[in-house]
C-alpha cells in the first residue's frame, strides 16, 4: 500500500490545504484498515482488554434495558467499533444467564477494519449467536436495538477552528517544505459567534453528530438504547484535544500520518442536545468509576478473586483500580458515560435521566 505520506502530499498539492476533518479521516481510514492497534503490541489498551468484569457488567446492563422495553424479539444488539469483539464477547458471555435474551438477539458489529473483523470473528465464534458485520450504523436492519459504543466517538474527525482578529478561522493542513504543518483559512467562519479569547481553539464534531442523529431517528422509530462509554468532558469548552499515540506514547499528530492512532475527546455536552433534539431521552452524564461501581463491579471483583490464585487476585485488583481510579488521568474519572433511550425508558441503571432544559 502506498504510505500515506506521499497521498497526502498529492491531495494538498492538488487541492490546496486540507481540513483537520479531511486529514483525520484519512488518517484514520488508513490506519485501521492495516493493522490491529489494540494491546501492549500495539498502541493503546481498551477497557474490555484491561477486565472482563468491563464487558459483563455491559451486558447485564444490557438485560435490564431489554426487560424494560417488553422482551422485544428479535432484538438487535449493536457494538460501534468493536475493537477485537473482546467487549462483546464478555457481554454475550454474562447474557447466557437469561436464554430468552440469547433466543431475541442477533449480534451486529460495525466495523469497516478487515484486520479487526478477522479478530471479532474468532473472539465471537463460539458465542452461539448470529453474527453480521456492516460498514455503517444506518446498514443495521430495523427493529429494536441496544447499542453499545466504547471509545467510538474520540476516533471521529473533527473540524478544528481558531480564535483569531478575524474572528473563528478554520486550522488547516499543509506542506511546508517536506512537512506537514497546520495553517488557518484566511477568511473567518460565519455562524460560530465571537471568539472570547485569541488563541482559544474550538472542535466541532459533525460527524459525531451525524452519528449520533442516526441513532437517535432508529431509537425514536424502533425503540432501544445506546450505552457511550469515551474520555471526554462536559461543555461548551474551548481548546485543542487533538493528539496521536503510537506504541502507547503520545506523538506528533502530523509526524507520521496514518501511523498513529488520532483522537479528540468527545463533547459530551454536544452529543447530548443532539441526542434530546432527535427526541430521545438521555441519561447520565456519569463518570465512567461510579457507573461501574453502581453496576456492581466491587462485588464481581471480589467474586473473581474469591476463585483465583494469588497472582490472579493481584491482577483482578489492578483491573479494578484502573477502570474506576479517581484524578484527571483515571479512566474511572477521565472517561464519561451517556445513556440515549427512547422516551418510553424513564430509567437506566448506574445514571441519572437528563432534563431538557438542563441542556441550554
Amino acid at each position: 500500500m502506498k504510505p500515506l505520506a506521499d497521498t497526502l502530499n498529492e491531495i494538498i498539492a492538488h487541492d490546496g490545504p486540507i481540513t483537520v476533518e479531511r486529514y483525520m479521516s484519512l488518517c484514520l481510514r488508513h490506519y485501521y484498515a492495516t493493522r490491529d492497534p489494540l494491546g501492549a503490541a500495539g498502541d493503546f489498551t481498551t477497557a474490555p482488554e484491561i477486565s472482563q468484569m468491563f464487558g459483563e457488567l455491559i451486558g447485564l446492563w444490557m438485560m435490564e434495558i431489554w426487560h424494560a422495553m417488553g422482551r422485544p424479539a428479535p432484538c438487535r444488539l449493536v457494538e460501534l467499533g468493536p475493537g477485537r469483539g473482546s467487549l462483546m464477547a464478555d457481554l454475550l458471555r454474562a447474557t447466557r444467564v437469561l436464554p430468552d435474551f440469547k433466543a431475541a438477539a442477533t449480534v451486529h458489529l460495525v466495523e469497516t477494519s478487515p484486520a479487526l473483523r478477522q479478530r471479532q470473528q474468532a473472539a465471537l465464534a463460539s458465542s452461539g449467536f448470529a453474527l453480521e458485520w456492516h460498514d455503517r450504523l444506518e446498514d443495521v436492519p430495523p427493529g429494536p436495538t441496544l447499542l453499545v459504543a466504547n471509545e467510538f466517538f474520540d476516533a471521529l474527525p473533527v473540524r478544528q477552528f481558531l480564535a483569531t482578529e478575524r474572528g473563528w478561522c478554520e486550522r488547516l493542513v499543509g506542506i511546508d517544505g517536506d512537512r506537514l504543518i497546520f495553517g488557518l483559512r484566511p477568511e473567518a467562519e460565519q455562524g460560530l459567534g465571537n471568539p472570547l479569547r485569541p488563541g482559544d481553539v474550538l472542535e466541532w464534531p459533525a460527524a459525531s453528530i451525524e452519528v449520533m442523529g442516526e441513532l437517535t431517528r432508529r431509537l425514536e422509530r424502533d425503540r432501544g438504547a445506546a450505552l457511550i462509554l469515551d474520555y471526554g468532558y462536559w461543555g461548551p469548552a474551548y481548546g485543542d484535544t487533538l493528539q496521536a499515540l503510537r506504541q502507547h506514547a503520545f506523538v506528533d499528530p502530523l509526524a507520521e500520518p496514518g501511523e498513529a492512532d488520532l483522537t479528540t475527546h468527545v463533547d459530551f455536552h454536544r452529543l447530548t442536545q443532539a441526542a434530546i433534539a432527535g427526541g430521545t431521552q438521555a441519561h447520565g452524564i456519569g463518570l465512567q468509576g461510579d457507573f461501574l461501581k453502581a453496576l456492581g463491579i466491587e462485588a464481581r471483583a471480589a467474586a473473581l478473586k474469591a476463585r483465583a490464585t494469588p497472582a490472579q487476585a493481584t491482577d483482578i485488583e489492578k483491573a479494578l483500580a484502573r477502570l474506576t481510579e479517581r484524578g484527571p488521568t483515571g479512566m474511572g474519572e477521565l472517561f464519561k458515560v451517556l445513556a440515549v433511550t427512547d422516551r418510553a425508558i424513564e430509567a437506566v441503571p448506574g445514571l441519572p435521566a437528563l432534563s431538557t432544559s438542563s441542556q441550554d
